[in-house]
């Protein structure tokens, strides 16, 4: 009897156990980002921004993982294919959400739907920029120069199919040459693609502000063209928008950081994550700090942030067929 009763009450522990595990509310454990670019960069930086605020109001720390490669595509297909619990999310960028879906590529590894998207987190403005000491003063003559020289310029970026890497390419069609006619030299983030712009390896760079805005204050080592947007920057007010410059096909290029994880995600993590986020728009830690890194904050709705989305592919196609 004495052992029976042991069994019964073994059972009734282990039972008890796991209805507490079945009922325990989200998140009971710590979350992870997945950055899919290197440190360092406008990525990375938002990951970790996003990250340091978010953590205050899901009541888990929320851990960062870098997971690069492939553009951006390595980390989102592998939060697309993660156990849809919650417990590992993206950090959505245009390279990876809105380049390569609008691609007409042999067996993509996911379309831009593939994921629960949560929201677009903030506007990043994209910007051409050189060393301080180039000859280039204006996009124009960088454009001139391009035209004049097919081959001979070379530009750093983070990716085959990211904006770093589409920005030149489209600034070439402009003038009336080939994508080819600029020669792309690729890193694993932004930052190091800064760091080879710096260095003196490579002529120019097309990037989100974020990943450079340091070194265009005074006494920094690049200087900007022109920025993608509908105004002039506070920060920067005398660096055109590239409508300025002359050059308004180029305002398809304006990047963005999202929040954004696998499919199917059960309606009380995507419901806790929508609370979150409500949260953080109003954080002004997160806010001080998306500021200063020149983005525009913006945190709409999981709707506006899918039509958001789906306007971009389409100029982006566009493009692509243009190329």
């Amino acid at each position: 009897m004495r052992k029976l009763i042991t069994c019964v009450m073994a059972f009734v522990f282990a039972l008890t156990m796991n209805l507490g595990a079945a009922f325990a509310e989200y998140p009971d454990k710590p979350v992870t980002l997945v950055i899919p670019f290197g440190t360092g960069g406008a990525t990375d930086l938002a990951g970790r921004t996003l990250a340091a605020a978010a953590q205050k109001y899901l009541g888990q720390p929320v851990l960062v993982a870098n997971r690069v490669g492939a553009s951006g595509t390595t980390g989102s297909h592998f939060v697309k294919n993660a156990r849809p619990d919650g417990y590992t999310l993206l950090l959505a960028r245009v390279a990876g959400q809105s380049i390569y879906p609008a691609q007409n590529l042999p067996n993509k590894l996911y379309e831009w739907d593939d994921f629960t998207i949560f929201t677009i987190l903030d506007i990043n403005p994209f910007v051409f920029v050189v060393r301080n000491d180039s000859p280039y003063k204006t996009l124009q003559e960088l454009a001139d120069a391009i035209k004049a020289n097919p081959g001979k310029l070379k530009y750093s970026h983070s990716g085959p199919t990211t904006a770093l890497a589409l920005g030149p390419q489209m600034l070439a069609t402009e003038v009336g040459v080939k994508p080819s006619a600029v020669v792309g030299v690729p890193f694993t983030s932004d930052g190091d693609a800064k760091v080879a712009l710096l260095g003196g390896n490579v002529d120019f760079l097309g990037v989100n502000l974020a990943g450079v805005i340091d070194q265009l204050a005074e006494g920094g080592g690049l200087r900007a063209l022109a920025l993608i947007g509908e105004n002039r920057l506070p920060e920067l007010p005398d660096v055109p928008t590239v409508i300025e410059a002359g050059f308004p096909k180029l305002t398809s290029l304006a990047g963005w950081s999202g929040l954004y994880g696998p499919p199917n995600l059960p309606k009380d993590v995507f419901d806790k994550w929508i609370s979150v986020l409500q949260q953080v728009k109003n954080d002004p830690d997160w806010l001080n700090v998306t500021l200063k890194l020149g983005n525009i904050p913006v945190m709409n709705s999981p709707e506006e942030a899918k039509k958001f989305v789906q306007e971009q592919i389409e100029a982006f196609k566009g493009v692509y067929e243009n190329l």
